[in-house]
């Protein structure tokens, strides 16, 4: 009797708080809980997993669902590694939880993992872009769900970048955990929304289909600008940065530093030879970065933390500092092809292509995105 009192007090003042406005899929709980009634639950969360101020997993815990175990991404379930850390096994002080690593050698979930396991919860906070690595990570989630005959519930969240699609599809023979899905750097879709093409399309291993349900968000759509309430890890820390985040992130491939190492990481792009530059930083260790690239070298470069950034996918940027630096044999690392989606783009950026001229070369594979699109799509768009 205890039990079903707090319960429903915990219920309503969850409801109540977040009456008004947008609510995630993770605060629809009335939606998904009788769907974790006598079942094994993992959830795949990280920090921005949260219903109000509470972590999705003492929300759920404190419900008395029965949770064998957290799967941790890249940053950890704290969102606190720095990026490209491995995240070792663990389990959560709090509620004494194992915590199981995804994000290292192993980032699929194996049988083995899922022996205890029902129900997989995906809540986890993505920024719209390809290259996002979260979105990597469901898919392998769907994947071994497939495999395994266990069920997915994905519980939606906002897409800061949502009210756009722009970039290059990527090409078929491009294949990373950047580049995990043929896909536009700039997708213009929610994580459910993903997650059921990842589903319809057939992109499982051997056309599987998972069983997937998603829980939607109410008082969103894809005109909807949203301002993340937690960081979604450790290197975007801001709006500014997340809506730089498109364009800035395919310097990334390149010799110029976004400011790892720094406390403007993708606000900011600079390089010790760039002679335009009006700002100067020098990148050091920091939790973010344990080894940031131009690590104790004075790269000076542009700063864009006092500007409101527009939501675009603009190469100005790149093909500036490209010009400027002029040495085509050290300008790109090979992971510009990863990122960029084809190999193309490399060689236009190289012959000196204007921006104009290279996203021409984009629009039959994103004109065939945006049909495809709209079969998924489960709020009002911004077309």
């Amino acid at each position: 009797m205890i039990r079903i009192l707090f319960t429903f007090l915990f219920l309503f003042s969850l409801l109540g708080c977040q009456s008004q406005g947008l609510k995630t899929g993770a605060e629809k709980t009335s939606d998904y809980l009788p769907l974790l009634s006598g079942k094994r639950v993992a959830l795949v969360v990280n920090q921005t997993s949260v219903i109000g101020n509470t972590h999705l997993v003492d929300s759920l815990h404190n419900l008395g669902v029965n949770i064998t175990k957290v799967m941790a991404p890249e940053h950890g379930f704290r969102g606190e590694a720095p990026d490209g850390e491995t995240i070792d096994n663990s389990r959560d002080a709090r509620t004494g939880i194992p915590i199981i690593s995804i994000y290292g050698k192993t980032k699929k979930p194996t049988p083995e993992m899922l022996e205890d396991v029902d129900v997989l919860i995906f809540d986890i906070q993505d920024v719209g872009v390809r290259f996002y690595t979260f979105i990597s990570t469901m898919h392998y989630v769907m994947e071994a769900a497939a495999e395994n005959n266990k069920q997915v519930i994905v519980l939606d969240r906002p897409n800061p970048n949502g009210m756009y699609v722009d970039g290059p599809v990527r090409e078929a023979d491009i294949q990373a955990f950047v580049a995990k899905h043929p896909i536009p750097i700039v997708h213009g879709l929610t994580v459910g929304e993903l997650a059921q093409m990842i589903n319809g399309e057939g992109w499982l291993e051997n056309g599987a289909k998972c069983d997937l349900t998603v829980i939607k968000m109410a008082g969103w759509d894809h005109n909807s600008t949203y301002a993340l309430p937690i960081r979604p890890s450790p290197n975007l820390p801001t709006d500014n940065s997340i809506t730089l985040y498109p364009s800035l992130g395919l310097f990334e491939g390149t010799v110029v530093s976004v400011g790892r190492g720094t406390d403007f990481p993708f606000e900011v792009i600079g390089h010790p030879d760039y002679s335009k530059g009006n700002f100067s930083f020098t990148p050091a260790p920091n939790q973010g970065s344990k080894y940031p690239p131009m690590e104790g070298k004075e790269c000076k470069g542009k700063y864009f933390g006092d500007t409101q950034a527009k939501h675009e996918l603009t190469l100005k940027y790149l093909l500036d500092y490209h010009a400027d630096i002029k040495d085509d044999t050290t300008f790109f690392r090979s992971y510009i092809n990863l990122l960029s989606g084809t190999k193309d783009f490399k060689t236009q950026v190289e012959a000196g292509w204007t921006e104009e001229q290279i996203k021409a070369t984009w629009q039959p594979g994103l004109n065939k995105y945006k049909a495809m699109r709209k079969k998924y799509l489960l709020y009002p768009d911004f077309e």
